[in-house]
C-alpha cells in the first residue's frame, strides 16, 4: 500500500514539474529573441544559484557530505550548464515546438540514465521500445532539416544527456537530501562559474522588449529552480524510469505553448510525431522494470 502510495505520489509531483519544464523552451525561445544565448543559458542559473543561497539560510540547512558533494557537482555539470547552455543555442535556430518534440526522448533518455547510475533495470521490451521512440524523433529532425541533422539538433540531443544524467543522480541525492536541498546546493556550486560569463554577455541596457524579460525571469525562477522542487521529490517517491514518463505530456504542453504564446505554427507532422513519441513511451512505460534496493532485487511491471 505504501509502496503504491508514493508513486501516485511521485506521479502527482512528476506532473507539476513536467508542466513547469514544458513552458521552458518558449520562455527561451523570447528571451533569446533580445538577449544573448550565452547570457539566458548561465544567467538563470546565476539568478537562481542567489535564490538558493537564500533558501538554504533561511532554512538552515545542513552541508552536503563529501559523497554528496560529488554528485551535486554531476547535476551542477548537467541542469544547470550543460543543458541550459545547448538548449538555449539550438533555440536560436529552431522553432520551439520543434524543440519541444526533438525534447521528447526525455523519458527513455531518462531510464536509460537510471539504468546506468541508479541500478533501475528495465526489460528487453523497454529498451526496444526505446530504440523506435529515438528512430522516430531523429527520422523527424531528419525530415525537418531537409535530410540532414542541424547542429541545433545535435545540441538539443547533447542537452538531453545532460539533463537526463543530472536527473537521475540529482533523485539519487533527494532521497538524503531533499529535492530542493539538491538543486539549491548545485546552483550554489555552480556560482563561481557561471558568473563571469554571465556579467560579460550581459546586455548594456535594459531597454529591451518586455517579453524577453518575462521569458528570462520565467527561465530563472522556474525553468531553473521551482520546477525541481517538485521533479526530484518526484523521482524519489515513484522511481526514476516510472515518473520520468510523465514527460511524455512535454511536447503536447510545449506545442500549445508554442502556438498560444510565441504565435508559432504547429504542422501536421509535428502533432503527429508529439502523439507517437507519446504512445511509443507509454508502451514502454507498461514493460517489466526490475530495481536493485539495499535489501535484494525487486522485479515489477509499470
Amino acid at each position: 500500500m505504501t509502496h503504491t502510495h508514493n508513486e501516485n505520489l511521485g506521479y502527482f509531483y512528476g506532473l507539476i514539474a513536467v508542466v513547469f519544464f514544458a513552458l521552458t523552451l518558449p520562455a527561451m525561445r523570447a528571451a533569446v529573441a533580445a538577449l544573448d544565448p550565452v547570457f539566458v543559458a548561465l544567467g538563470r542559473g546565476t539568478g537562481a544559484a542567489l535564490l538558493a543561497a537564500a533558501f538554504l539560510w533561511i532554512t538552515r540547512q545542513r552541508l552536503p557530505t563529501r559523497e554528496e558533494a560529488k554528485g551535486l557537482v554531476i547535476v551542477a555539470i548537467g541542469a544547470v550548464i550543460g543543458f541550459p547552455l545547448l538548449a538555449a543555442w539550438a533555440i536560436c535556430y529552431v522553432d520551439a515546438s520543434h524543440g519541444g518534440v526533438v525534447l521528447g526522448i526525455f523519458p527513455l533518455a531518462t531510464a536509460v540514465a537510471a539504468a546506468l547510475f541508479s541500478g533501475e533495470r528495465p526489460s528487453g521490451k523497454f529498451w526496444l521500445f526505446a530504440l523506435m521512440g529515438a528512430a522516430v524523433v531523429v527520422g523527424y529532425s531528419l525530415n525537418q532539416a531537409g535530410g540532414t541533422l542541424h547542429l541545433a539538433d545535435l545540441a538539443l540531443f547533447g542537452s538531453v544527456i545532460c539533463a537526463s544524467v543530472s536527473y537521475a543522480e540529482g533523485a539519487r541525492l533527494s532521497k538524503s537530501l531533499g529535492g530542493p536541498q539538491v538543486i539549491s546546493w548545485a546552483l550554489v556550486f555552480s556560482f563561481p562559474v557561471l558568473i563571469i560569463p554571465t556579467v560579460l554577455y550581459a546586455p548594456v541596457t535594459l531597454n529591451l522588449p518586455a517579453e524577453s524579460w518575462i521569458g528570462f525571469i520565467y527561465l530563472t525562477v522556474i525553468s531553473q529552480y521551482l520546477g525541481f522542487f517538485p521533479w526530484y521529490h518526484g523521482l524519489a517517491l515513484g522511481g526514476i524510469s516510472k515518473v520520468s514518463q510523465t514527460q511524455l505530456l512535454q511536447p503536447f504542453i510545449t506545442i500549445i505553448a508554442s502556438v498560444l504564446l510565441l504565435g508559432e505554427h504547429a504542422d501536421f507532422m509535428t502533432w503527429l510525431v508529439a502523439v507517437l513519441v507519446a504512445m511509443i513511451v507509454a508502451l514502454g512505460k507498461r514493460t517489466q522494470v526490475r530495481e536493485n534496493i539495499a535489501a535484494g532485487t525487486t522485479a515489477h511491471s509499470s
